[in-house]
């Protein structure tokens, strides 16, 4: 009797392990595979997908997924641009874009979202949680297929965690110094957590996208930081114990001087790179902080820059251990990215109506396009053209991330 109650308890012991083996984890200053072994990052973002950027679209002036959606409302109506969205988020990235980044040699993807896709305000198009999870869900779904697992980035939080286009937020961080938003930023990761708690294909949860950045008061905002992830993560980890937590530094992920000893034994550090050169003291000071703290460390965002830069700097984190999510996958018009997809005829009718002056109702008026049908059929082309079937591969920034281009 003892002895079968041994091999039960044996038994036991080994499919728990078998089990957690199962999700990716920390070990030291490694992530760790699920087949055990060190697992170093190779990725790209799905940027301008679930959060819309206006350089994305050829806009200056309007920069965030809010003052794009005014922009379509005031040329095409607000019916029609909920038309659009829905068409959008099925077009721009599909099953077979997480397919054909799979076939380049990729092991993960950054999939940045919009708390409100988790929320009843209105956003692309619609509401609701189960919208959001739908959505998800689907690209969770087209990487498992592929072995592939996914990060994600809550690019925008409530209140708005950067204070400027990125977050679409109104032009201050207010998540620091909001109750109510801190309180909404935990409720969303805890029904995001709680959904994905036992998906493998999940990789973790970056908690917030670069946050604070150097034009505010850098003092008064950056001791909230650290002390807000410990509260998001303890809501997390109240109902997922399994996934990896992602803690971006200060000061648009460049500063890990807000942190201190790790407060979870599953936390990767993540700092962003743009326009730097390409030397070893760009990224010692988060080696520095890796050796101190024996914790991973991960770039979570780098690129938008020539071959030879991407080529130089890939191979730097390479050299140094450090995992990379190269920024974005897809551009229009655009050979800085992974692919490229054709700017429609006629496009230019909207990008300059977007950076004119729309200062009130007069304006509006005035300045919209006078072919205001030639400006929707480019609308409309450009859903086409972002489709999977029309990318043109960019074969000198792939090489130079060291992945397949044939």
């Amino acid at each position: 009797m003892k002895y079968k109650f041994l091999l039960f308890l044996l038994a036991s012991i080994f499919s728990l392990n078998s089990y957690s083996q199962k999700f990716l984890s920390v070990k030291g200053k490694e992530i760790i595979g699920i087949d055990g072994k060190p697992f170093l990052i190779k990725g790209t973002n799905l940027g301008n997908w679930l959060v819309p950027e206006g350089y994305m679209f050829k806009f200056q002036v309007a920069s965030s997924p809010r003052l794009i959606n005014e922009l379509f409302s005031e040329l095409f109506g607000t019916a029609e641009t909920k038309k659009f969205w829905s068409k959008y988020l099925s077009c721009y990235i599909s099953k077979g874009d997480i397919h054909y980044l799979h076939s380049l040699g990729m092991n993960s993807i950054r999939v940045p979202f919009n708390y409100r896709m988790f929320t009843d305000e209105y956003y692309m198009g619609g509401h609701g949680i189960q919208r959001g999870f739908a959505l998800m869900d689907s690209v969770v779904k087209w990487c498992a297929a592929e072995n592939m697992t996914v990060l994600l980035d809550m690019h925008a939080a409530p209140g708005g965690q950067t204070g400027d286009n990125i977050d679409d937020s109104y032009a201050y961080p207010f998540l620091y110094e909001s109750k109510d938003d801190q309180e909404l930023l935990c409720s969303i990761w805890t029904k995001i957590a709680d959904h994905y708690k036992n998906n493998t294909t999940i990789m973790g949860y970056d908690l917030f996208n670069e946050p604070i950045p150097h034009f505010f008061d850098t003092a008064h905002l950056n001791p909230f930081l650290e002390p807000l992830f410990k509260k998001v993560t303890a809501a997390v980890r109240k109902v997922d114990k399994n996934h990896l937590i992602f803690l971006e530094g200060a000061q648009w992920a460049s500063n890990f001087a807000a942190f201190g000893k790790p407060f979870d034994n599953k936390l990767v550090y993540q700092f962003h790179k743009y326009w730097t050169p390409t030397t070893i003291e760009v990224i010692q000071s988060y080696i520095d902080f890796r050796n101190k703290y024996n914790v991973p460390i991960y770039c979570g965002e780098t690129g938008e820059n020539d071959d030879d830069w991407i080529a130089s700097f890939r191979k730097l984190l390479e050299q140094n251990n450090i995992g990379w999510h190269f920024w974005p996958y897809k551009k229009m018009n655009n050979t800085r990215g992974i692919v490229s997809f054709p700017q429609p005829a006629n496009y230019d009718l909207i990008s300059k109506y977007a950076d004119t002056a729309r200062n009130n109702f007069d304006d509006i008026r005035k300045n919209k396009p006078v072919q205001l049908n030639a400006a929707k059929e480019a609308w409309y082309q450009f859903l086409e053209n972002c489709k999977y079937e029309n990318i043109i591969p960019n074969k000198g920034y792939i090489k130079a991330l060291g992945l397949k281009t044939d």
